[in-house]
């Protein structure tokens, strides 16, 4: 007896798999959140029972856990867009403020990678460019996990910090800008078409240390679409060929969304509003100085501990974001 044929089928295998895994972690977190529910509904009984006050703040504790994951499960159920189900391609660009910018923005590709470890996403850095004296002048990482896109697609556009600069031997306060862009990394092959005659591919030296092959090869490659001037780069692997072929799948991804876009409701709900990488643009900021503070400059949402969220704590500000585009669309 044959096979179905989609056995035979190395992707839908593998989409398949991705797919029970995924029904199999929202089984587990479902029973987890019934767990605490039951668990906080015995200590409230039990300390009625007992008229032990002692119990109150373990059930506070365990309340807020409930909620939180609650939450969170309730908020996946607003990742219905076309692109949500994606990994994303997360690229970071140092703007304003030189070398403050670069740290900053070396500081918001560690809160990315965080956060990334704290979901159990994997994540790899695609393309990057060091900083002339410290941080990233551009990096471009993709993260893979259930609904990748829909979750990051919150966290594009302009973060602004504010801090004492360790490069400001004054120690003022300085101000610095980066950009983020996140693009959905769309698994099945898109139907656009390209012309060669449209293309320039740049071949260049992997950026930093990383072997003999790396400094002695030109195996990292640029694509510039010169109609829309869209730019992707590729250098996470050793062959060109390779890096050729991730950098044609990601300006076939940029390419189809900008098609998608010809509808403007379609391109507020892929991309966004596109903002200049500076002042009066930022769609969060991140102040250190002269008071700690991170808020959203679009849901309102605020969070204190400004440590907490570049150590990846950004759920609260993606969860609020879904919620504030959800109740826009009905409205």
């Amino acid at each position: 007896m044959e096979s179905p044929d989609f056995w035979n089928d190395a992707d839908k295998a593998q989409e398949l798999v991705k797919e029970a895994k995924n029904l199999k972690d929202s089984i587990l977190q479902f029973e987890s959140i019934k767990t605490k529910f039951e668990d906080v509904e015995t200590l409230i009984q039990m300390g009625y029972e007992e008229n032990d006050e002692a119990l109150i703040p373990e059930i506070d504790e365990l309340l807020k856990e409930f909620i939180a994951e609650f939450d969170e499960m309730r908020v996946a159920t607003l990742l219905s867009d076309e692109y949500d189900k994606d990994n994303a391609i997360l690229t970071l660009h140092a703007g304003a403020g030189g070398t403050e910018s670069c740290d900053w923005a070396s500081m918001l590709y560690r809160m990315y990678c965080r956060w990334a470890d704290q979901k159990g996403f994997s994540y790899e850095v695609i393309d990057f460019l060091d900083g002339d004296e410290a941080g990233f002048k551009s990096v471009t990482l993709q993260i893979n996990g259930e609904n990748a896109f829909g979750y990051l697609k919150s966290e594009r556009g302009v973060h602004r910090l504010v801090r004492i600069s360790p490069f400001n031997a004054a120690g003022k306060r300085q101000t610095s800008f980066v950009s983020c862009d996140v693009m959905p990394d769309i698994e099945e092959d898109v139907d656009v078409e390209v012309n060669e005659d449209d293309l320039k591919i740049d071949t260049y030296r992997a950026s930093g240390a990383g072997g003999q092959h790396i400094n002695k090869t030109s195996s990292a490659v640029r694509i510039t679409h010169l109609p829309t001037g869209i730019v992707v780069q590729c250098q996470n692997e050793r062959s060109q060929h390779k890096n050729k072929d991730k950098a044609m799948k990601m300006l076939k991804s940029k390419l189809y969304m900008l098609k998608q876009q010809e509808n403007a409701e379609k391109m507020s709900d892929i991309r966004g509003e596109v903002s200049d990488n500076g002042w009066g643009s930022q769609i969060r900021s991140y102040v250190m100085q002269p008071y700690t503070m991170v808020k959203d400059h679009r849901t309102n949402e605020e969070v204190g501990n400004i440590q907490s969220v570049l150590d990846g704590n950004i759920n609260p500000f993606i969860n609020a974001y879904l919620k504030w585009i959800n109740l826009n669309k009905n409205n």
